[in-house]
């Protein structure tokens, strides 16, 4: 359930989704007005064998400036962060990103659990993680990861998604500090606000 109306800090926001993910976002990004400045990290499972044209789509719905990920690309307000295809996308102390090309993890390149363990380590308390529709349990030990480094989690609603098997794992493995339909997740964001690192 959504707790109160209270306003929340936040230096990245951190979404991750799998399949039945991408109209949840593709409403969100609708929906952030042009003032939303807290820079987003958006880790999807992707084929590396298909050309996207994600980066391109994204841009089109979006008020932020959408950029893929390059390797020591500084974590900028106002931009959205898209992992590449087929790597793993960590941040560094310095707030730089950098690629990783190691194992899968859940059988997945970007891994979520891999991207909000590092954002966690680095923004800790000023980190929310937001973890959607998905067809496996990437993300979850990821989220609950950063809720021992006392960041905000956000859980969709297991009903409310298009595949619940990924957020009914978070939920099994951990508690979330907010469980949100889409549409609710649109009023949540719009009660964030911008913090320094």
């Amino acid at each position: 359930m959504e707790k109160g109306k209270m306003t929340y800090p936040a230096s990245l926001v951190a979404i991750g989704g799998s399949a039945g993910s991408l109209q949840v976002i593709l409403t969100l990004l609708d929906t952030i007005n042009a003032g939303f400045s807290i820079p987003v990290l958006l880790v999807l499972h992707r084929d590396p064998q298909g050309e996207s044209r994600l980066e391109e789509l994204l841009s089109f719905r979006s008020h932020l400036v959408v950029k893929e990920v390059e390797d020591k690309d500084i974590v900028e307000r106002g931009h959205l962060y898209l992992c590449p295809a087929d790597y793993h996308v960590l941040i560094e102390d310095d707030g730089s990103f950098s690629l990783d090309y190691s194992e899968k993890e859940h059988f997945s390149r970007p891994s979520i659990d891999l991207a909000f363990r590092a954002a966690a380590d680095v923004y800790k308390e000023k980190l929310v993680g937001i973890l959607l529709s998905g067809a496996n349990a990437d993300g979850a030990a990821g989220l609950r990861y950063i809720k021992e480094r006392k960041g905000t989690t956000v859980v969709q609603q297991p009903a409310d998604a298009l595949v619940r098997y990924m957020p009914d794992q978070a939920l099994q493995q951990s508690s979330a500090d907010f469980i949100l339909t889409g549409a609710e997740l649109t009023h949540f964001l719009q009660r964030l606000y911008y913090v320094s690192p």
